[in-house]
């Protein structure tokens, strides 16, 4: 990640909420830059117009996909809650708690309470081990609002940022970034005990023609 290009990108962002469409605009090194979610899905190369696009803080509504109770009840794996909650990392199987750090690291990013799911998280979660799509460019577009209309809050998506600068060809000094820190690693032994497989450098869910790509 460019520290300094992506808090100057933030610091000059503005992110235009609309029924049908999110415009974000910012500048950068003087150059402008803007994008809605189907710009944002094309310099990414991810799908841009997949369903759910859901950014929802703190209440959860249910919908044809969305059931808090189950949902809760799932990555808790406990039955018995009669309420719909959130769950700790300790509830949560071995491949449930990569999931959520998958969520957590890459879809709606944060620093703090990494130890807890937030409805989100879960919401989020439930479509990735149901095989539901998530529309993620209009996501990052809704979570890079709720980070600039809050205070000290990690910076997200550092290295996808640096991939829109160079598709607006923002001049950058050092191309180099910055290194993973240790938190973002997993062992090989706890990847495997999540049943995931490697195959020529690629991660994989299942195996033969029901895996998935990680």
């Amino acid at each position: 990640m460019h520290t300094t290009a992506c808090k100057e990108f933030y610091a000059n962002l503005t992110v235009f909420i609309y029924k049908k469409k999110d415009i974000a605009r910012s500048r950068v090194k003087g150059v402008e830059i803007e994008f809605d979610s189907m710009k944002l899905a094309s310099i990414l190369d991810v799908p841009g117009h997949t369903s759910i696009s859901e950014y929802i803080k703190e209440v959860w509504k249910e919908s044809k996909y969305i059931k808090p109770l189950e949902i809760t009840r799932k990555f808790a794996n406990n039955s018995l809650i009669n309420v719909a909650r959130r769950v700790h990392s300790t509830e949560m199987k071995p491949f449930q708690r990569f999931v959520h750090f998958v969520v957590m690291k890459n879809v709606v990013p944060r620093f703090e309470k990494r130890d807890t799911t937030s409805f989100m998280d879960l919401t989020y979660m439930d479509h990735l081990v149901s095989g539901r799509k998530i529309n993620l460019p209009r996501v990052m577009i809704r979570h890079m609002a709720y980070v600039i209309s809050v205070k000290d809050h990690e910076l997200p998506y550092g290295d996808w940022i640096t991939m829109i600068f160079d598709a607006f060809d923002v001049p950058l000094v050092d191309k180099k970034g910055e290194e993973p820190k240790m938190y973002d690693y997993f062992e090989e032994t706890f990847l495997a005990i999540c049943k995931l497989r490697r195959e020529n450098e690629i991660w994989w869910i299942g195996s033969g023609e029901n895996r998935r790509r990680d």
